[in-house]
């Protein structure tokens, strides 16, 4: 895959909501969906089916975007969480399969009989 660089990121609605915007499309990402999918080995886990799924972060915001060289931005959180780059690619995809991934969120939370709050 190609690198897919944002032209430009900001935050809007009160740190809730990381604005990317592309060439031809801009991507509306919640906090909340940032930090439940953040590549941090903290969530991520170190290797397959280690996950650890991610509860209560509904109220979440994104104090901080640090870029990390060309590659990556560095998301900090309200809650503390700030281990994760995502780069680009990372990024790209989280904004192009975000349905997918969310629906798929909710499902494990609900297996799980756990609940966003």
């Amino acid at each position: 895959m190609k690198h897919m660089i944002p032209n430009e990121i900001r935050l809007s609605h009160g740190q809730r909501v990381l604005i990317l915007v592309y060439v031809d499309t801009v991507y509306k990402l919640t906090a909340e969906y940032l930090r439940v999918f953040s590549p941090s080995a903290e969530v991520q886990g170190h290797g397959i089916g280690q996950e650890v799924l991610q509860t209560g972060k509904r109220d979440v915001k994104v104090t901080a975007v640090t870029p990390v060289g060309n590659y990556a931005v560095k998301i900090t959180f309200s809650d503390g969480h700030d281990s994760g780059l995502y780069d680009w690619n990372y990024l790209h995809a989280l904004s192009i399969q975000q349905k997918e991934r969310w629906a798929e969120y909710e499902k494990k939370l609900q297996m799980a009989g756990a609940t966003r709050d």
